[in-house]
């Protein structure tokens, strides 16, 4: 998926699930970009990488290996925060025009849909509504996200399919938007996705099922070897539960879980990779919507890529 455009700085986006190898990828694009005297820099478009101290659990790329290229939108927001989409529209572009400013490249990288979604293409969210949204919040307090589900499921189905049914926060948001007048919660592509800069290049990254499973299951294992509930018990003394979005993050849910005695180390883990799975599931769903879209191995050679735009 690409438009041309001659002298212009590109966008850039590497999506796909989460375990494919885009990190990597984004890399050395940006590494072949700046040795054809382009310069670039990388933008985070991983939700859970925009908050500072969740490392492990988000596989987030040290200081170290970042190779000495510019990164943007890692640890932007403390664990109590809520990280809204439309915060982060405003906030990717601006940083992607200050690169275009600088005469780079912008290397937008990561796997959550409506994050890249909301920059890549002309993605406008229907307004907030305060009152309906206390009202519903109570409501999930009181019954839980699956009462409220079903309510959505009933009302807007469509929705209510590209939602994990315990994601509260996500089901709120939704419910909220229909009560005033919308047919859906502005969690999709629009119809005909037009993209919001030229020229732009969307690369997909992709791994056969069987060996995604195994990747996704060892990096889970990696992340508790490596020291999660550690980071986990930190977090926890920021207000890591308390937090909106970062507290139900996968691995970080199951850490605490296992912290408070409620599952075993084995279990945190086996439930951690389960959802991991359903989760990458759900990411190549949303990317494979994209118009045009062209999927490469990890390994496909970054110097061709940057090469055919050229």
């Amino acid at each position: 998926m690409s438009t041309s455009g001659a002298s212009a700085p590109r966008l850039w986006a590497v999506v796909g699930a989460t375990g494919t190898g885009k990190t990597d990828l984004s890399l050395r694009l940006a590494a072949s970009l700046i040795a054809r005297g382009r310069a670039a820099e990388i933008v985070n478009a991983d939700a859970m990488q925009l908050y500072r101290g969740m490392d492990i659990g988000t596989a987030k790329l040290p200081l170290r290996e970042r190779r000495g290229i510019a990164h943007h939108l890692f640890d932007e927001l403390d664990v109590t925060e809520e990280a809204a989409v439309a915060w982060y529209q405003q906030r990717a572009r601006e940083t992607i025009e200050d690169v275009f400013a600088r005469g780079g490249d912008a290397i937008l990288v990561g796997g959550s849909g409506l994050y890249v979604s909301s920059v890549i293409f002309d993605f406008r969210f229907p307004p907030r509504d305060g009152a309906a949204r206390a009202t519903l919040e109570g409501e999930l307090r009181a019954a839980g996200p699956e009462a409220l589900f079903r309510r959505l499921q009933a009302v807007d189905p469509e929705t209510a399919a590209r939602i994990d049914p315990r994601n509260g926060r996500r089901i709120v948001r939704a419910l909220e938007v229909i009560a005033q007048g919308e047919a859906t919660h502005g969690a999709s592509l629009p119809a005909e996705p037009v993209l919001w800069h030229h020229p732009t290049t969307v690369l997909g990254v992709h791994v056969d099922r069987a060996e995604l499973v195994h990747r996704l299951d060892r990096r889970v294992e990696r992340m508790w070897a490596e020291g999660l509930l550690d980071e986990v018990r930190v977090l926890r003394g920021q207000g890591l539960e308390h937090g909106p979005t970062a507290g139900r993050a996968i691995g970080y849910a199951q850490a605490i879980e296992q912290l408070d005695g409620r599952l075993t180390q084995a279990e945190a883990i086996a439930q951690t990779q389960a959802l991991t799975r359903r989760f990458a599931r759900r990411q190549v769903s949303w990317f494979r919507r994209y118009p045009g879209l062209a999927w490469h191995p990890p390994d496909v050679d970054a110097g061709r890529l940057a090469d055919s735009t050229a």
